[in-house]
């Protein structure tokens, strides 16, 4: 045997044994977090993707991984990259790798392990240190508990469990796993990230979402609202959840259902069509939605170019895709001739007589996670700011490697082309400027005079 395939055989980092058991799987032990005074008073977290060297005004934070994976990876690959940052901060949550109900349990086992694991590679290094626990279903419950010692502080979070969205909440699969962590590890404290339910039992420690997100990330620790004042600041999320945060459950979330009234004309009879106008600024336009035969959208037709001609051809189709659990608009397929196809169905539904009025407040965004929610989703979005109309245009593109981008344009003028802005992700969209003014300053703001979703 050469001394490198000796050196890469023995390498700790290739084997991972290099810490105490627990059960059957010798799943790595966290040591017990020992509390200091005030550990838990006003405590806020932040996410691991938020985290940097020479921090001044967050380091009384605690670092959360209730991100997807991808964001944190390579505290697994390359543990030691990190840990000056996380030195920094009040604690660390073990990293958060996915548990989903619908993931191979062998990924469900792999994925407790690294938790664990990381978690007692950061105790090593001086770092303190809280499990993070998540379940998947009760075939998980013989291993996902391991590696906690009695008595500890452990955290969770509750946000993908909650009602979200078009979602509906995961609440009893949530609690028979919580009742069983509350069994098998009895903790001293809970750390909730996101509003409890009502039947959580135990010592809870509520850290709340809002206050610990990008909102007050420009702050300083002392002008964050204290919980004396937190009644007055509290905005428990009504909206969309999107990037921001994930958790357990289904990777899709809870079954997708209507939550606006103009959301119910992805959804009826199986081959139906349904009728809509969607009323804007501009006048509106008429829809048709064809149903599968499962009574899913499967096909949208919009009777509008949007005021961008260069990139919609009135009528025009949006196909739904609804592999990702909820009605995803694809790229619109023009018809530049103006012959559109036929439309076939079986029985036609008319949903909104043609005299409904504009109700700007009805498309207004209530937060910054709602916007790219829809973004995300395929939603256009038309705004007006400064009087100046704008339209946000996903899927429009793709780059050569098949991603797709969005547009973001100044439209109904002559030369839109001046004002287009190509991005990659929602985020980037939210960076546009309108006269000097970013975008993510002012969507919650502006009148939406139209948007899809």
């Amino acid at each position: 045997m050469t001394v490198e395939n000796f050196e890469y055989r023995t390498n700790p980092l290739f084997l991972r044994n290099q810490f105490a058991g627990m059960g059957k799987m010798k799943m790595p032990i966290v040591p017990r977090f020992q509390a200091e005074k005030d550990d838990f008073d006003h405590l806020l977290l932040i996410g691991f993707d938020k985290i940097k060297l020479n921090e001044q005004n967050h380091n009384g934070r605690m670092v959360h991984f209730f991100l997807y994976d991808y964001k944190f990876e390579r505290v697994w690959s390359k543990p030691e990259a990190d840990l000056a940052k996380l030195k920094q901060y009040r604690a660390v949550l073990t990293p958060d790798f996915s548990m989903y109900t619908d993931m191979a349990p062998a990924l469900q086992l792999y994925n407790t392990f690294r938790n664990r694991w990381c978690g007692a590679f950061y105790a090593s290094k001086g770092l303190r240190v809280i499990p993070t626990v998540n379940w998947g279903n009760e075939n998980t419950f013989e291993f996902c508990f391991e590696g906690i010692e009695k008595g500890s502080v452990v955290a969770v979070s509750t946000y993908m469990a909650s009602e979200h969205g078009n979602h509906k909440d995961q609440k009893d699969f949530f609690l028979k796993g919580y009742q069983e962590m509350l069994r098998r590890v009895e903790p001293e404290k809970i750390i909730c990230y996101h509003t409890p339910f009502p039947e959580m039992e135990g010592n809870l420690v509520y850290v709340d979402y809002e206050l610990s997100s990008w909102r007050y990330m420009h702050a300083d620790q002392a002008s964050v609202p204290s919980k004396a004042a937190k009644k007055e600041y509290i905005v428990i999320k009504s909206g969309y959840v999107v990037h921001e945060t994930k958790g357990s459950g289904n990777s899709h979330g809870g079954e997708w259902r209507p939550k606006k009234a103009d959301d119910e004309r992805f959804l009826g009879k199986p081959n139906e069509k349904k009728k809509t106008r969607r009323e804007n600024k501009n006048g509106g336009y008429d829809r048709e939605t064809i149903m599968d035969q499962e009574g899913k959208a499967r096909v949208e037709r919009h009777y509008s170019d949007h005021g961008k001609p260069q990139t919609h051809s009135n009528p025009h189709d949006h196909d739904i895709d609804w592999s990702r659990g909820y009605p995803y608009l694809e790229t619109p397929r023009n018809y530049p001739d103006g012959k559109a196809p036929e439309l076939k169905y079986h029985e036609v539904i008319k949903m909104a007589d043609n005299d409904s009025k504009y109700a700007p407040e009805d498309n207004r965004f209530q937060s910054i996670s709602e916007f790219k929610w829809c973004i995300t989703c395929g939603g256009e979005v038309e705004f007006v700011f400064h009087d100046k109309i704008f339209g946000v245009f996903p899927q429009l593109r793709k780059t050569p490697d098949s991603k797709p981008q969005i547009l973001i344009s100044q439209v109904w003028i002559e030369h839109p082309e001046e004002t287009e802005m190509w991005c990659d992700s929602a985020d980037e969209v939210l960076e546009y400027r309108i006269d000097g003014v970013r975008l993510r300053d002012i969507i919650t703001e502006v009148e939406v005079s139209d948007r899809t979703i």
